[in-house]
């Protein structure tokens, strides 16, 4: 029986993802055939496949912005313990004059990518069977495309890692094949569809997002946050519709679904990387999946019951 480990798309919100995958495979002891992630997901799915906890933990509490931007778009201040996200204005209108096509530029991150996500591991992931799948956006073809491991080569494989990492247009366009590619999560945030078609009858799907809405935005002060704000609501909405077609597919063809939400709001804008955060994040993932453990462990089961 397969049992795939599905991780949805949330940029640094990943590290929570992380604490809870730490659960599962460290403690809890889980083992999979299949692993699928989108967007930072994609990120995790390599180092998940091997085992390799700790090498993830150490990338995703240690990066910061200049680990992911060449050219950051965001102007990112702190006033009275809040965090404040603006547009840096000339960074995005000098990249403009360069003739890129977006506010940002994330070739940092693809830099972060190959020496993370080294050679070797993409062959143990090979010589093991692993399946590793991840999803990206083709604008072109208007599409979703889901990219394994098995069908690319190394360089092809990291190529398709970064261009699902990237939330355009603040992020890099990937441009491969005559075709421009971007975030999986523009289409399919959270892919449990894909990992039942792919056969498996289990599935745990970590969803970096709470069940029920908790946030009302801010009102937007110009163009770019509004087109953010834009995004993120768009984004969201996928989200939900993947987890509504993720149930309907697993009750119909009997798979058991387990889905980890995060219990309270992490950021209200996943592309700002703290460290000092994000290690929070991981811990609290982790908490929160061996307290799931133990809450469901401890149900009061009168099933069971010798009467």
């Amino acid at each position: 029986m397969k049992k795939a480990l599905v991780i949805s798309g949330g940029g640094s919100k990943g590290a929570f993802a992380g604490g809870v995958a730490e659960y599962l495979l460290k403690e809890k002891k889980n083992t999979y055939d299949i692993f699928l992630g989108t967007s930072t997901g994609s990120l995790m799915v390599s180092h998940l496949a091997l085992g390799k906890i700790d090498a993830l933990k150490k990338i995703y509490t240690e990066v910061n912005q200049r680990s992911i931007f060449n050219v950051n778009p965001f102007r990112i201040t702190n006033k009275n313990g809040v965090t404040i996200v603006n547009i840096r204005h000339s960074a995005t209108l000098l990249n403009f004059i360069r003739g890129s096509k977006t506010f940002g530029e994330s070739k940092n991150l693809r830099k972060l990518i190959s020496k993370k996500i080294t050679k070797e591991i993409y062959d143990t992931i090979l010589k093991e069977k692993k399946e590793v799948v991840v999803t990206i956006s083709n604008f072109t073809a208007n599409r979703i495309e889901y990219k394994s491991i098995k069908e690319n080569t190394y360089e092809d494989f990291c190529d398709w890692i970064w261009g699902s990492c990237n939330y355009i247009p603040f992020m890099s366009l990937l441009e491969k094949n005559g075709h421009q590619f971007g975030d999986g999560g523009f289409g399919c945030l959270i892919p449990i569809r894909e990992a039942i078609e792919r056969g498996a009858k289990e599935i745990d799907a970590i969803i970096l997002e709470t069940e029920i809405t908790q946030i009302n935005r801010m009102p937007a002060k110009n163009p770019f946050s509004l087109l953010f704000t834009i995004q993120e609501f768009m984004m969201e909405h996928v989200e939900k519709h993947n987890i509504t077609i993720g149930k309907l597919s697993a009750k119909q063809k009997n798979v058991k679904l387990n889905l980890y939400y995060t219990p309270t709001v992490l950021t209200t804008n996943s592309l700002v990387f703290d460290a000092k955060k994000m290690a929070k994040w991981w811990d609290s993932g982790f908490k929160y999946a061996q307290k799931r453990e133990e809450e469901k462990s401890s149900e009061f089961r009168p099933d069971i019951l010798d009467v």
